[in-house]
């Protein structure tokens, strides 16, 4: 929190609790949109996150960007989804208790994507080896299965999750995840039958008729154009410009297979049924009798072997049922086979993730659920949601304020008591036992007799008639009937007012399927169909819990599940309906802010002090503004604190110390302490930076020899450093000069590396520089035999371009005129001994110079040529002629010769230059 506090007049501030008039909507509000358009999307409200999606790609959440919050406390940077992740993993570590992150905010806020990261987060930094890698990429691969099996196009969300998700990641005792659990709720089934204009039925039907290929398609007797399946024509809206079917399908099978699944097209082969059944047609006979008039359908469903459609047919004739029944048994049987199978995909999800040793795990759970819903039409879909919400706020206010009170106790400060609205009457109004609109919902289903949805309304009214959160169009004034339909009822709940239709609800809840349809389901070629029709729930008589109570106890058990793990918070907010980047709706967002409770939640947090920090914290920060306290405190923390706060001129009702934090009760006692801490800067910064140099460079020395390591880095890295830098003011400057500093043993590899790379160059340029006539002149390394005694004498031949001369070392011992010489007599064995004939009569010549040499051949053929003498040069094997004359009596020696040469000067066995 603290790096940012300087700039809170450009981008407010980014933790909430720090707002002046905290009690203000519109100064929270003008704090989120001023972030906003920062691109500052993420925002504290003491440790709960407040996310507003940017609707664009952001450059904040690369692995740099993982590191930098990776193990770093959570106040000290910028708030981020990687910042409570990692407070959430290291509370988990250190505290050794369970943790979770509740994820709420409504459809299109990114609840999906905020889990998503933190998963990421998980999957890269912590501790891993090759099982849990492959464990890491089956739980981020579980995100677009369930997204295609359960995700839909909705009017406020391209990618709405249309049920709720509660995901459990389980770690080892050295923090690497080793498995995970998905618990999931409402899947909202009845999209599989019916969409809205303008929406669509779950992605999956989608992505494989645009991304099946031909044979896939032609197997499931489908074809690619979705306007021909009554299933997909409801909401008039086949593709969606933000959504790539044919993309997305090879993302669902990639995703398939890293999972484990080893046979996909049993789970299609169900999907085509669905289809298919949408296209089924009944037709009414002279008795009123109902039978199926589609026989494509009926081929069709018999090929890809999962529904017995011959079975159907005699059911249907065995129970006869009218017109809408058959068509309703027909939709109910598609979405029980459809809700079944994406039951069993999250089975055969949780079946991979499995935790295979079940030894000292922790658990963090992620759960990323659907938020209040207020439609044009709201139905029982909208009903269940919106209860789903009021348990978690329930929940979160109950927790907020628990944690809230504990810190205060722990710390020994008096705790305020806090006004907020307790939404627990609503709670009550929902689900309490035989007086709750759920027990009256399940009673009018079971009732006897007639019973539809009116006398559903008609019971409520009845029942909770005079309730202050309930109002149906008969009990309500003047005024609000005039917008009520006589279906409606109007719940009043902590976000606000929602109408409910009423229509619908009783066979919703029922969510029965016919028994006759059940048993043909049991006799189902399809493995995965048979595993989710069980004939012992044929033979049972027992009624099934309602959907309704069946949800109930569901979230009852979630609720349990959440209690017992320390949570934190996400809350995601969507700036404005058009999914447009860079515009912020005030009205939209102040009743998502009325609704996710952000305002109690804030003064909840502020119950007296805006501000609360561990004393070491405080001191560290704020130390250099003490004389006492600068550079370091030796004394007690609490009395460094006291110290430094008295010297700042602290009054008494403008803070408080605990036993181990400081609380600061005023935001402008903070950002007065800020602004004498920034205008300090300059002075202690050269001081601190110094001082920060010479700490590390000690430690560095002291762990020179260790492996490259943070403790060591600086150092090394100045090391380095500083001898390039010498080397490189003391190159050698020819090929001669063998001098070469002594490199530190980190970069002795690297030394000789450069040593070699430095005489290359040198040679190479050197190169360059020799001339044309240079390039005639030649040296060989021979031995000189003297003519009395033949002792032998290492010398150098030098050809130079007007005579050759033999050399030791430095000095000239002979020199060789070309003119002077009268022939070369080379031995008749291999043995490399060659003389070169000088006139004795020549005082200046020393006569014969006998010479031994590994490179004879080349040797004879450059004094040839530098002489001049090529044409007087006769190769004749076996004599010696009496001019200048090699003789080559080696075969080898001989052919070798002759390939020096060009063919042209060949005659009959007789080589002339």
């Amino acid at each position: 929190m603290e790096s940012a506090l300087t700039a809170r007049d450009r981008v407010g501030v980014q933790d909430f609790v720090l707002l002046e008039n905290y009690n203000s909507e519109a100064a929270f509000i003008e704090n989120l949109r001023r972030r906003f358009r920062e691109n500052l999307v993420y925002t504290y409200i003491g440790s709960v996150l407040v996310s507003v999606n940017p609707y664009k790609e952001l450059e904040i959440y690369s692995k740099q960007q993982m590191e930098r919050y990776r193990g770093v406390s959570f106040y000290e940077i910028s708030p981020h989804i990687y910042a409570l992740s990692d407070n959430t993993y290291r509370a988990m570590r250190t505290e050794r208790k369970d943790q979770c992150i509740l994820i709420s905010g409504e459809s299109g806020a990114g609840k999906t994507e905020a889990s998503k990261k933190i998963l990421l987060y998980y999957a890269v930094t912590c501790p891993a080896n090759d099982h849990m890698a492959a464990l890491g990429d089956r739980l981020l691969q579980s995100n677009p299965v369930l997204e295609a099996f359960g995700n839909a196009k909705t009017l406020r969300n391209d990618n709405s999750s249309r049920f709720g998700k509660y995901m459990d990641v389980q770690f080892d005792f050295r923090g690497a995840p080793v498995g995970g659990h998905i618990l999931n709720y409402l899947l909202e089934k009845s999209r599989v039958v019916h969409q809205n204009h303008g929406e669509r039925n779950f992605h999956i039907f989608y992505q494989l008729l645009e991304g099946g290929d031909d044979d896939l398609l032609h197997r499931l007797d489908l074809d690619r154009n979705p306007q021909n399946y009554k299933y997909l024509v409801k909401g008039n809206c086949p593709r969606v410009s933000s959504i790539s079917d044919k993309n997305n399908w090879k993302t669902v099978m990639k995703a398939l297979s890293v999972i484990g699944f080893s046979d996909e097209e049993k789970l299609l082969n169900i999907i085509a049924s669905v289809l298919h059944l949408g296209n089924t047609h009944f037709g009414e006979g002279e008795e009123g009798e109902t039978h199926i008039t589609t026989e494509t359908q009926i081929r069709n469903l018999e090929k890809v072997r999962t529904v017995p459609l011959a079975l159907m047919d005699a059911q249907i004739c065995k129970n006869p049922l009218n017109f809408e029944q058959a068509m309703s048994a027909r939709d109910a049987l598609a979405k029980a086979m459809y809700g079944r199978t994406f039951t069993w995909l999250v089975e055969k999800i949780n079946q991979s993730l499995a935790l295979k040793v079940n030894k000292g795990s922790s658990v963090i759970g992620l759960l990323d659920i659907y938020g209040f819903e207020v439609l044009q039409h709201n139905s029982f879909e909208q009903f269940c949601i919106n209860y789903c919400n009021e348990k978690l706020q329930q929940l979160f206010i109950e927790l907020t304020l628990r944690s809230e009170q504990e810190e205060y106790e722990t710390e020994g400060i008096a705790w305020e008591t806090v006004k907020y609205f307790d939404n627990k009457i609503i709670c009550d109004l929902i689900e309490e036992k035989h007086k709750g609109i759920i027990s009256i919902l399940d009673e009018e289903c079971l009732r006897p007799g007639e019973t539809c949805d009116i006398s559903f309304l008609e019971k409520l009214e009845g029942t909770l008639g005079g309730h202050p959160h309930f109002v149906t169009h008969k009990l309500a004034n003047g005024k609000t009937r005039r917008v009520m339909s006589r279906e409606e009822f109007r719940l009043l709940h902590y976000a606000g007012e929602v109408n409910y239709n009423v229509n619908g609800f009783m066979d919703k809840n029922n969510d029965l399927l016919n028994r006759n349809l059940k048993e043909v389901m049991c006799q189902s070629d399809n493995q995965i169909l048979n595993h989710c029709f069980r004939r012992e729930e044929v033979i049972d008589q027992k009624r099934p819990e309602m959907a309704a109570t069946q949800f109930k106890n569901s979230l009852m058990k979630l609720m349990e599940i959440l209690m017992s793990k320390e949570p934190s918070y996400v809350r995601c907010i969507k700036p404005n309906d058009a999914k447009q980047p860079g515009r912020f709706d005030e009205v939209l967002v102040r009743h998502q802010v009325k609704y996710l409770g952000l305002m109690e939640n804030l003064r909840v947090r502020r119950a007296g002090f805006a501000y609360r920090r561990r004393f070491e914290a405080f001191l560290q920060r704020y130390k250099p503004l003490c004389p006492d306290t600068w550079p370091n405190w030796h004394g007690k923390l609490a009395d460094g604190v006291s110290t430094l706060v008295n010297h700042l001129g602290y009054k008494a009702e403008e803070y408080k110390l605990g036993r181990s934090k400081i609380f600061i009760r005023f935001p402008k006692t903070l950002f007065t302490t800020e602004d004498a801490l920034e205008a300090k800067k300059p002075d202690i910064g050269n001081i601190s930076f110094n001082v920060f140099v010479l700490i590390r460079f000690i430690k560095g020395f002291i762990y020179r020899h260790e492996e490259y390591c943070p403790e060591n880095a600086y150092f090394l890295d100045h090391v380095r450093y500083s001898f390039l830098m010498k080397l490189s003011k003391n190159l050698p400057k020819n090929v001669l000069d063998r001098n070469w500093p002594t490199p530190p043993p980190s970069l002795v590899e690297a030394s000789e590396h450069l040593q070699r790379l430095h005489l290359q160059n040198m040679v190479m340029k050197y190169c360059r520089r020799i001339q044309p006539e240079w390039k005639k002149q030649y040296g060989v390394s021979v031995v000189k035999y003297d003519r009395r005694g033949f002792k032998p004498r290492p010398r150098q031949l030098l050809l130079t371009n007007t005579y050759a001369v033999l050399v030791d070392r430095t000095k000239i011992k002979q020199r060789i005129d070309y003119n002077a010489l009268r022939g070369i007599s080379v031995s008749s064995l291999s043995d490399g001994m060659f003389v070169l004939h000088m006139p004795n009569e020549d005082n200046k010549q020393k006569g014969d110079a006998v010479l031994h040499c590994n490179h004879v051949i080349e040797v004879v053929t450059k004094l040839a040529m530098m002489a001049s003498k090529i044409d007087h040069v006769n190769i004749n094997p076996g004599r010696v002629s009496s001019t200048l004359t090699v003789f080559c009596l080696s075969c080898s020696t001989y052919h070798l010769i002759l390939s020096l040469f060009s063919p042209v000067w060949r005659t009959k066995g007789t080589v002339s230059f």
